[in-house]
């Protein structure tokens, strides 16, 4: 096999060496930028298919979506390319930038501070470029 330490080292190593002789351009691929290949949907249509639309007396779209932002930020924002659309979307929303790091920052009592922090820097890029654009 290899000398990984342990099997599950040792069954990674096997798995990036086999992608690595497939497709040797995998080595250095990475998801970041995938989010930019889906269009920001307008307000109103992110209203009628996340929020008021299907259940008038449900949830709107931008608190769906700041509780899709919090769930993201809790599995300790490893879902990249999920957490930058969730944020362009809540501003489309409506959603400010406080209501975006106040929903961030509670969400580290669940998920901890490390998580936190990545999904806050994740979310500044976004609302950056959101703002330059």
């Amino acid at each position: 096999m290899s000398d990984a330490k342990n099997p599950f080292e040792a069954m990674m190593t096997m798995g990036q060496d086999w992608v690595k002789q497939l497709n040797p351009a995998m080595e250095s691929f990475t998801p970041k930028g995938f989010e930019t290949l889906w269009p920001t949907m307008p307000k109103e249509m992110m209203e009628t298919f996340f929020g008021k639309g299907l259940n008038p007396d449900g949830l709107d779209a931008k608190t769906r979506l700041l509780m899709t932002l919090m769930g993201l930020t809790i599995m300790g924002a490893q879902a990249e390319a999920q957490l930058r659309m969730t944020v362009r979307h809540l501003v489309e929303a409506g959603a400010t930038e406080k209501e975006v790091a106040e929903t961030i920052a509670m969400a580290a009592m669940f998920g901890g501070v490390p998580s936190m922090t990545k999904a806050m820097e994740i979310a500044n890029d976004v609302m950056k470029k959101d703002a330059e654009a």
